[in-house]
């Protein structure tokens, strides 16, 4: 029953109810107002009252629609085209043909009588949200001249003069997205979807006038040359220097090309828009009118006031019929604002040259490291790619001292972020990325894309940070987002409510959320406006650059990061004393015990409970990774096959490595309505047991051909510049430096034994072992919420402890030294 498990998952996600609800007011006859997902309702109940057959009907539909003329095949492999002919013939030759027309679902699915409407809907999650969704022609017809690619960019644009720079200057948005949407070969939309803030939810009217007001621009304009040109060339350049991707992934992304587009496009697709027609944009432009508009209009504000319910997910809505002159008065009630055309994007790359490696390092260098920073360095000698990777870790020991501290550097990154959007969107648009993120110790900056104007990026993002100003409008807004976001942490599934709590019981230095929801309605402008010097006062970087960036270059970088925080009369930083770096240690678990922690659901309508059921195992090092490593991929099949397919746990069963800051284990994670967390838990227990003979009983063959699959995976070389340096930040920012991991796991893989793997299973992972180290985490949903204290109150196992107090039990423990000790301590 896995699609009643996944419905069930899905109840209460906003994005499905909507979806849903759209779907829901549109012409019943048409296949898109169809229920998307199945439940036991759909694909039981129903079809027995109508004498059907589910599984006949599923095979008869198969027998039906599986045919080779309607089929596509991409083989990806390295051996000669002779050898995969044979071998795809072979596979795939007996596959019948039935001369099947492919599925094809004329007519549109909105009639008059869903056009011209109002619907204001209920969602799950604080916030207020505007989708505008008109039926077009689909652009797939059109694929090389683009049309909803040029009005998505225009409409969706994020810069100065252009509709959500303005809806963001009122205060009104805080996010908006525009684009094609829903799209098959007979039917398509357009969507402009808009985040708006509490005041924005107030003025409505006056968004969709100023929306309307800018599509009216756009015809005023014309449909300028320039820019499709534009976006043709940015097109081109990011076709020519796509990263590569996983072959399992590009295979599916051609065999859909192959079913829509003629072969000279296969590899293409819609990628190269090429043939500018101005008449057809304009078509498309004419289709984003008043009589054809839908406006879904969502927010808790409406509590109270609907009338109706989608049937399938229980949404609460209410719909009213809009007219053209009603619009008409909203456009006119908008504020007079400069809305006006983008300017020519600057960040355009034209430098696309390599640079020339004067080393061909296989691994990151140490550039230098001073009191400052901290260089390390890793040129592109792989991918032959105009692109670089930059991430610099500033290291500020008063980031996270409170929850009061952690919430006010919060707000400082997103403000940073919000400064920066007008200008750095021009960046993104071109395929130069950046983020401005809270991490434990600080904050991050994170460049990456075409490395020919990332400096000017950097040096941008590096002046607005040493000369940040609080805007008390802008503050307003940024902590209302990052309140809602608090508060919507309750409607998190449960299992990440329990991976939440795990990471709150091991990790030594976080705070948590409710102290932080707590602390943020009491902090105003001032407070940040006091708090950023102080946070700035002590500072520490911790630099990686990689890819198409010469050696020089990339100290000549951090040279004016340093000069502009540490130098001069007056300087903003300065460098931290050796007792001052921060380090995020983790709870060290006691052997031989299993802890417990019990917690009802945050949302109480949720009816899902999840456990997660994490197994400590050991500090980072080569030979226990590998026999971990291992064990995670001889018994993550077999624990998906027992407890997903056979006992029908849970859509989400999952069994992964963990790693908490160099600390290794795995963990069970299951979401569930069948049973309670106490009852996965002894699930779990059980799939152990059953486990422990399959691993004895494997066969040398079986273990060679696991050990030889997982050789295969961690060799598989990085497929791209951002993959490849992931890696080695992972090894720096965590401090364990080991660059040649993959390589040296490798070499003592090789050297495991069936019995090593069995003496591993029986110390570290067997139920009842006297050196394991279990951590059950468990969150009832309201269909267990009556086993919630029962559990409590169970008598106590031996060797086993219940966590009463999270921070209590933290105090009382010992914790693993950490990686991170050697800030100070690395020779060059």
């Amino acid at each position: 029953m896995p699609y009643i498990l996944e419905n069930q998952k899905n109840l209460l996600s906003d994005g499905w109810r909507m979806h849903q609800l759209q779907s829901h007011i549109s012409s019943e006859s048409h296949p898109f107002h169809k229920f998307s997902t199945g439940n036991w309702e759909t694909l039981e109940v129903q079809p027995k009252a109508k004498g059907l057959d589910t599984r006949h009907e599923l095979l008869k539909f198969y027998e039906n629609n599986y045919s080779s003329n309607v089929m596509h095949l991409v083989v990806y492999a390295k051996e000669k085209l002779d050898k995969v002919q044979i071998l795809v013939e072979n596979i795939f030759q007996d596959i019948p043909n039935h001369n099947c027309n492919r599925a094809n679902f004329p007519g549109q699915p909105c009639t008059s009588e869903h056009l011209q409407v109002l619907v204001r809907a209920i969602p799950i999650k604080e916030g207020h949200k505007l989708r505008i969704i008109w039926p077009i022609t689909p652009e797939i017809h059109h694929y090389k001249e683009g049309p909803c690619r040029y009005l998505g960019h225009l409409i969706g644009h994020e810069g100065e003069g252009s509709l959500y720079y303005v809806l963001k200057t009122l205060g009104w948005a805080t996010g908006l997205s525009a684009g094609e949407s829903d799209s098959t070969m007979n039917f398509s939309f357009f969507k402009v979807v808009i985040d708006l803030t509490d005041v924005g939810q107030e003025h409505m009217q006056e968004v969709i006038g100023l929306l309307f007001r800018y599509i009216s621009l756009l015809k005023q304009s014309g449909i300028c040359q320039w820019i499709f040109d534009e976006l043709s060339a940015i097109c081109e350049t990011k076709f020519h220097y796509a990263d590569k991707i996983r072959p399992i992934n590009y295979v599916i992304s051609l065999s859909l090309n192959m079913q829509l587009y003629p072969p000279e496009d296969w590899l293409v697709g819609s990628s190269l828009p090429s043939k500018f027609d101005p008449k057809l944009i304009g078509t498309v432009l004419d289709q984003l009118s008043v009589d054809n508009v839908r406006i879904f209009w969502e927010s808790k504000k409406f509590e109270g006031k609907t009338d109706k319910v989608e049937k399938w997910y229980g949404t609460a809505y209410s719909i009213e019929k809009i007219s053209g002159p009603l619009v008409q008065d909203w456009m006119q009630s908008a504020p007079d604002v400069n809305l006006h055309l983008p300017a020519s994007n600057i960040f355009i790359p034209t430098d696309l040259s390599l640079k020339r490696a004067c080393e061909k390092v296989e691994f990151p260098v140490l550039l230098r490291k001073s009191s400052y920073s901290s260089i390390w360095y890793k040129p592109d000698t792989m991918f032959s790619t105009p692109k670089a990777y930059v991430k610099i870790d500033f290291i500020c020991p008063h980031a996270d001292i409170s929850p009061e501290a952690e919430v006010l550097t919060a707000i400082f990154t997103r403000l940073l972020m919000d400064y920066l959007n007008e200008y750095a969107y021009y960046a993104e648009v071109a395929g130069l990325y950046y983020g401005i993120n809270l991490i434990d110790s600080g904050f991050q900056v994170t460049l990456n894309g075409y490395n020919h104007k990332l400096r000017v990026l950097l040096e941008t993002i590096v002046e607005k940070i040493a000369k940040f100003s609080v805007k008390p409008d802008r503050y307003l807004v940024i902590k209302e987002t990052l309140l809602k976001d608090y508060q919507n942490f309750k409607f998190q599934q449960p299992y990440q409510q329990a991976l939440y709590y795990c990471s709150l019981i091991l990790e030594d230095r976080t705070w948590p959320l409710m102290d932080e929801l707590a602390i943020l309605p009491h902090l105003g402008a001032r407070d940040l406006d006091k708090f950023v010097p102080t946070l700035l006062s002590s500072a520490y970087l911790e630099c990686f650059i990689a890819g198409n960036i010469e050696r020089i270059e990339a100290e000549s970088m951090i040279d004016h990061i340093e000069d502009t925080f540490f130098k001069g009369p007056n300087p903003i930083s300065r460098p931290l004393n050796p007792s001052q770096y921060p380090a995020n240690r983790i709870v060290k678990l006691e052997r031989g015990i299993g802890y417990f922690y019990s917690a009802e659901g945050l949302n109480s309508n949720d009816e899902n409970s999840a456990l997660v059921h994490y197994i400590q195992v050991h500090r980072d090092e080569f030979l226990q990774n590998v026999k971990l490593q291992l064990f995670a991929h001889v018994a993550k099949q077999a624990a998906f096959h027992q407890l997903r397919t056979v006992e029908q746990l849970g859509y989400i069963t999952v069994l992964a490595q963990s790693n908490h800051c160099g600390i290794r284990g795995v963990q069970f994670i299951i979401q569930s309505t069948v049973k309670g967390p106490r009852g996965i838990d002894l699930r779990v227990e059980a799939f152990l047991d059953m486990f422990e003979k399959k691993l004895v009983e494997m066969t040398i063959d079986e273990f060679k051909s696991n050990v030889n699959a997982l050789v295969d995976a961690k060799l598989e070389k990085f497929k791209n510049l951002k993959e490849e340096s992931r890696f080695y930040w992972g090894e720096i920012s965590g401090g364990t430096l080991k660059f040649d991991r993959r390589e040296s796991e490798v070499a003592l893989l090789k050297t495991l034994t069936h019995q090593d793997l069995i003496n591993f299973f029986n110390e570290h992972i067997k139920v009842g072992a006297p050196c394991k180290k279990s951590l059950s985490v468990r969150v009832y949903g309201n269909l267990h919420s009556s086993e919630y204290s029962g559990d409590l109150n169970q008598p106590l196992q031996p060797n086993t402890v219940k966590i009463d107090d999270i921070f209590s039990f933290r105090r009382s423990q010992p914790l693993y030294g950490s990686f991170k000790g050697a800030y100070g301590n690395v020779k060059l």
